[in-house]
């Protein structure tokens, strides 16, 4: 008996399929339970003055 899936092709060069995710949900601040937060104000607020 033979099976179908040795006469399909697979094709790897498609870049636009992912197999895994970047970031799973988990790793996220809401994954932790934790309010989602940034600090970039912050890191406005403390520039270098050459940086004007």
């Amino acid at each position: 008996m033979q099976s179908y899936d040795e006469d399909r092709e697979v094709r790897f060069d498609e870049e636009d399929q992912s197999i895994l995710p970047d970031q799973t949900s988990d790793d996220t601040d809401r994954g932790w339970g934790q309010p989602r937060s940034t600090n970039d104000g912050r890191l406005l607020e403390d520039r270098p003055p050459h940086w004007d």
